[in-house]
């Protein structure tokens, strides 16, 4: 069978990038253009031949839009097959005309009721039923029918008419209408997500559709011998991808570590957004040095002083635009990749001549919430993002001796980064920097030996400063070992069937103490 001519094509699109100039092309290359509502407005608005899909179906579109292309006449026309005899008998006999193409994009039901302030109401109304319908129907048929949903095909489609007497491709088409379908069963799970929550259910995992397309590939994974690619994410959240966040401004291509250093810096960031200025030093996805001062060059001394030996090759990201005296200060080592939500005049040049360093300008806050999705070679685990926050007043005081204001600001700094850090985590801080960090150990103990040992290290006095637990002590031991260091306040999560053992140990040691009710394993 020889593809098809286009000769009609019905255009009905609510995002109408490019259909103008789109439809205007079509037009000079003789196709006879059907339309609905705003699209057609817009087409003849600007010039273009266009006629209502009324004078197809011989039918208004009624109830405010919700019935317009649902009729014999339009369906008949996509899903005939045009090599079958009887199919043609029918629809000579019914008054049926093929329609060649179909060029339609749907309601925006994700952008809708991502707003904060959508009601049930406007969700309903953005549910699109004729779009669908048609899409499904022209990519049944991609025998003979085009389908066009993304208006990054226009041109391809374009192209392909004019090499071709104004026929597309067998290979395109059904291209064409595998888009179809991962749009419509995308389409359809946002949909269904957002009842799930509009009739309480909490958990919308029963049943999960999630498309990854590759948007570039990796050189290599973790090791050298090891595929690898960046895929865009999309589920019922919508779609995810790389460069909605991001812009690499300078260096060589990211990679497959990098992304995920770069997830765990700007993670971590984000939790000090709008707090005064504050650095970041991450390796290995473990922060190594966080802090805050009244300047970002500061914060940057002060964080790198937690660990002075890390930061070399590692990532760091900042809550401010690069300014010049921060970088000169950052210069002064290697670094992988540095992060900003913009760079100062000059800075930009300034870092350049290393060329090996990456420089990445974060565009977009990352989404807190939603779900996180980790492989395992038996199944896809799936959980709702860590992104509950502790309030000063969420804490409990369990001690006798409560913790005084000072206190209680480095234990909330300290329980955001902990959040952050490889279970097992232990956590010294003091003014808002951290003083050690001990990650990822098999023993809450070992964990602690190590971030006491890394301060004692780079001449860090631990004394008066306070220790944060992503999980409850177990024993006394614990905290025994953090007192031995000097601190003077705990924040843990509590509900260890010891809690009244470690909080005897704290008050024998007048140490303040409080829970937060809430752990932050990270495995």
């Amino acid at each position: 069978m020889s593809d098809p001519v286009i000769k009609r094509v019905l255009v009905s699109v609510s995002d109408k990038t490019g259909i103008v100039d789109f439809c205007r092309e079509l037009s000079l290359l003789g196709v006879e253009i059907f339309s609905t509502g705003g699209t057609l407005k817009s087409l003849q608005d600007a010039g273009v031949s266009a006629a209502s899909i009324s004078t197809i179906t011989g039918f208004p579109e009624i109830m405010d839009g919700r019935v317009k292309t649902l009729h014999p006449k339009i369906h008949g026309g996509l899903l005939a097959v045009r090599e079958n005899a009887d199919h043609i008998k029918q629809t000579v006999e019914n008054g049926i005309s093929f329609i060649d193409m179909v060029v339609v994009n749907l309601y925006p039901f994700e952008a809708t009721v991502a707003k904060p302030d959508v009601t049930f109401e406007d969700a309903i109304e953005n549910i699109d039923i004729g779009g669908p319908s048609m899409l499904r129907s022209a990519a049944k048929n991609n025998e003979s029918v085009t389908v066009v949903t993304d208006s990054a095909d226009y041109a391809l489609v374009l192209q392909e008419m004019r090499e071709n007497n104004g026929a597309t491709r067998r290979t395109t088409r059904l291209s064409l209408a595998l888009k179809v379908f991962e749009l419509t069963s995308r389409y359809d799970r946002a949909i269904a997500s957002y009842l799930a929550g509009a009739v309480g259910q909490k958990n919308a995992t029963v049943s999960m559709t999630v498309s990854l397309e590759r948007e570039f590939d990796m050189r290599y994974g973790e090791n050298p011998h090891q595929s690898a690619g960046l895929y865009r994410l999309t589920d019922e959240n919508g779609t995810r991808s790389f460069e909605d966040f991001f812009e690499k401004l300078h260096g060589k291509e990211l990679s497959y570590n990098n992304m995920l250093d770069i997830a765990a810096a700007v993670s971590l960031i984000e939790e000090f957004r709008n707090e005064e200025p504050t650095v970041v030093i991450i390796k290995h996805t473990n922060p190594c040095g966080v802090a805050q001062a009244s300047t970002l060059a500061e914060a940057y001394r002060r964080a790198f002083s937690t660990d002075t030996q890390a930061p070399f090759g590692g990532i760091i990201a900042f809550n401010r635009p690069l300014d010049m005296e921060a970088a000169k200060a950052v210069n002064e080592i290697f670094t992988e990749i540095l992060i900003a939500p913009a760079f100062e005049e000059g800075v930009l040049e300034m870092l350049m001549k290393k060329k090996d360093r990456r420089l990445v300008r974060q565009t977009n806050v990352m989404p807190k919430s939603g779900w996180e999705f980790k492989s395992t070679p038996f199944g896809m685990l799936v959980q709702e993002r860590d992104s509950k926050i502790v309030a000063k007043e969420d804490l409990t005081v369990v001690t006798k001796r409560q913790p005084t204001e000072e206190e209680i600001a480095d234990m909330m700094f300290a329980w955001k980064i902990c959040k952050h850090i490889k279970s097992n985590t232990i956590l010294y801080v003091k003014n808002r920097q951290t003083f050690g960090v001990g990650a990822g150990q098999m023993s809450r103990v070992d964990s602690s030996k190590i971030a006491r040992w890394k301060a004692s290290e780079v001449g860090l006095d631990l004394h008066g400063s306070v220790v944060a637990s992503d999980a409850f002590f177990p024993f006394a031991d614990g905290l025994l070992a953090a007192a031995e260091a000097g601190v003077t306040a705990v924040i843990q999560p509590g509900g260890s069937i010891r809690d009244n053992e470690v909080i005897e140990a704290a008050d024998a040691n007048n140490l303040a103490m409080v829970f937060t009710g809430m752990r932050h394993f990270k495995h």
